[in-house]
């Protein structure tokens, strides 16, 4: 996995000189800015809650205001990650080519983010001339919204601008004017055979299967074909494309992402997620395959706070695997079982992808984490068996150098679990929406972790927002370029040629089939494009089709989500394999085949689910919700 283009993330912009002090400088401002921005947000959404619940008071401004901060979060967010160069690619299909060419590969792709970044900012300013005078529905400027696209996306060019900049001088310059000479080629073939003309649609395909063989980042692989269909329609004014990555993450529902993972990383930083585990090491280690229990239950237990996989998949991981070590096990082996536990773990709520998808194709996300409950319990079940077969016992009190009082890790653990139960009552009750209950999530970790346990300080409290504000940014920046690709997709009448094609194969098949070849979809693209991308383009295409057919929304929706998390973490190209590669401290080659046993049960329990919809209905009928 390529998290960088300049790896020197420790120290960016040091091959500067002045100018890169400057532009340091710079970063760490936008950061505690964004950091800054996450709290007043939760702060708000927070107060609005208390408002309206218990004062019987509204705050009406407070949707909106929350709404704008965010937009700030997402873009100043995103800049921050570039010039940390940490947003997430996949390098798989750039080790194909010969390792001469390599370097200038890696030289394109910065060139190709100055040039989004800059186009970006460009539309921006023209949208903000463009909405000048209009307001928004409580009166605000619209400016607000629009303003921090047009400001975040100047920051993101100078950093990509930098980071250009600090390769070998000839790769530099020949990788540069390799690329202009091929916009400039592409331009005078339209131009002058306009009967031959490439077609929009051609340079979008080409260019997203180019990003990707390239080694880009996700969010601008998508981010890049979309703005070469903007450039090459004349029919579409170029503001439009803002104005498209703008609304993709406009949304009050989306900043329930935000919330969990900021709550997640709290919860690990206040010692709770410690805390469970070396009491459940202590309780079930010496069970056959207690280690492997553990390590499937912790995964379960931060999916219910985290939201976020790869957040509880590094909760999980930086914990378990000093104790996997010191206790002789298998490193690879425990890597692979921790990897298809994100897997099993995807649907438990609140889940940042069953929030995507519920807000793409419009199905209950309430509902939506109900159902994926029992799914996730036979998963569970399936994976446990395997993993008590291959297991063997250990010796607990080798699993940590340390041990704490056994009073004050069921103390630790309770408070932990009451917090669990704080989201799941909040969400499946209904008295308040999943960007509520995780903003309370947020102030219960902070006060658990300041008061109760007292392992946060001032200090580590703005460290971990400014971490969260970057993790969040990444995220939603990749979910609007996605909504641009979506847009593009939707002008060029994909749904309605893809419907066709996938009614007329249920037709002749069922629609039991139609689900097993959407999963399978979703497997393949889940595994090259990552969640919320993959999400946000094939939710709306295929959740219509799905009930159409007469699926229900949310026996289709946790199989998507599941199908979606099985490429996820699936050699040999799934992006979260690699990152728990690097967060456990392994190899894809040596930790592909110890968890191939693993990924043939989940496999197996995904056709399971497939074929009998009753486990993702069973629990919504008893809520009143399917």
């Amino acid at each position: 996995m390529d998290l960088t283009i300049d790896s020197a993330a420790a120290r960016p912009f040091a091959h500067a000189g002045r100018p890169g002090r400057w532009l340091a400088a710079l970063l760490h401002g936008a950061e505690c800015f964004a950091g800054l921005v996450l709290a007043v947000d939760v702060a708000v959404v927070f107060a609005s809650v208390i408002f309206r619940y218990f004062l019987h008071s509204p705050l009406y401004w407070a949707e909106e205001t929350a709404r704008a901060l965010m937009v700030v979060l997402v873009f100043f967010g995103a800049a921050t990650v570039l010039g940390r160069g940490r947003h997430v690619g996949i390098d798989s299909f750039r080790m194909m080519f010969p390792a001469r060419w390599r370097d200038a590969l890696i030289q394109m792709c910065c060139w190709i983010i100055v040039a989004v970044s800059t186009a970006l900012f460009v539309t921006s300013c023209m949208l903000l001339l463009d909405t000048r005078g209009q307001t928004t529905s409580i009166g605000l400027p619209q400016m607000i919204y629009v303003a921090p696209v047009m400001i975040g996306s100047l920051i993101m060019t100078l950093f990509a601008l930098a980071n250009a900049l600090a390769g070998p001088r000839h790769t530099i310059w020949t990788t540069l004017l390799a690329g202009l000479a091929l916009a400039a080629a592409t331009w005078a073939w339209n131009a002058a055979l306009p009967e031959q003309m490439i077609k929009p649609w051609v340079l979008l395909s080409v260019s997203f299967f180019a990003g990707l063989a390239l080694g880009l980042p996700i969010a601008f692989v998508l981010a890049f074909s979309s703005l070469l269909y903007f450039l090459t329609d004349p029919s579409l004014p170029m503001l439009v494309y803002a104005q498209q990555l703008l609304s993709g993450m406009d949304h009050f529902v989306l900043l329930a992402i935000p919330f969990f993972v900021l709550a997640g990383v709290l919860m690990e930083a206040n010692g709770m997620s410690s805390r469970l585990i070396e009491l459940l090491l202590r309780m079930m280690g010496r069970l056959r395959g207690g280690m492997n229990l553990i390590m499937i239950a912790a995964t379960a237990f931060f999916s219910g706070i985290s939201g976020s996989k790869l957040a509880d998949v590094a909760a999980v991981g930086g914990i378990m695997m000093p104790a996997v070590r010191r206790t002789g096990q298998d490193p690879n082996e425990a890597a692979g079982l921790l990897a298809c536990t994100a897997v099993m773990a995807e649907t438990i709520p609140p889940c940042v992808n069953m929030i995507i998808l519920g807000f793409v194709a419009n199905i209950s996300i309430g509902g939506l984490f109900i159902a994926g409950l029992v799914p996730a319990g036979v998963l569970a079940l399936a994976l446990a068996a395997v993993a008590i077969y291959v297991g063997t016992r250990i010796d607990p009190s080798a699993a940590f150098e340390t041990r704490r009082p056994m009073l004050r890790l069921i103390g630790g653990a309770l408070v932990a679990l009451l917090m669990v139960f704080m989201i799941g009552k909040g969400v499946t009750s209904g008295v308040a929406t999943s960007t509520e209950v995780s903003a309370f999530a947020v102030v219960y970790a902070l006060m658990v972790g300041g008061l109760a346990f007292r392992e946060l300080t001032v200090r580590s409290v703005v460290r971990l927002f400014i971490q969260s504000s970057a993790m969040a940014g990444s995220i939603l920046f990749i979910v609007a370029a996605a909504s641009s690709v979506s847009f593009v997709l939707t002008i060029q009448q994909i749904p309605q040629y893809l419907a066709g094609a996938m009614v007329s194969f249920a037709h002749a098949w069922g629609s039991q089939m139609f689900i097993v070849l959407a999963a399978l979809v979703m497997i393949v693209f889940g595994a090259v494009l990552e969640g919320a991308p993959a999400l946000i383009i094939f939710g709306p295409l295929l959740t219509p089709i799905a009930v159409q057919l007469g699926v229900h929304p949310l026996h289709f929706g946790v199989v998507m989500v599941i199908a979606m998390g099985f490429g996820l973490f699936a050699p040999p190209v799934g992006l979260g394999l690699f990152a728990t590669c690097a967060i456990t401290g392994t190899h894809v080659k040596d930790v592909a085949r110890p968890m191939a046993k693993y990924l043939a049960v989940l496999f197996a329990g995904l056709l399971l689910l497939v074929f009998v919809p009753a486990f993702s209905l069973w629990l919504p009928g008893r809520f009143g919700l399917s």
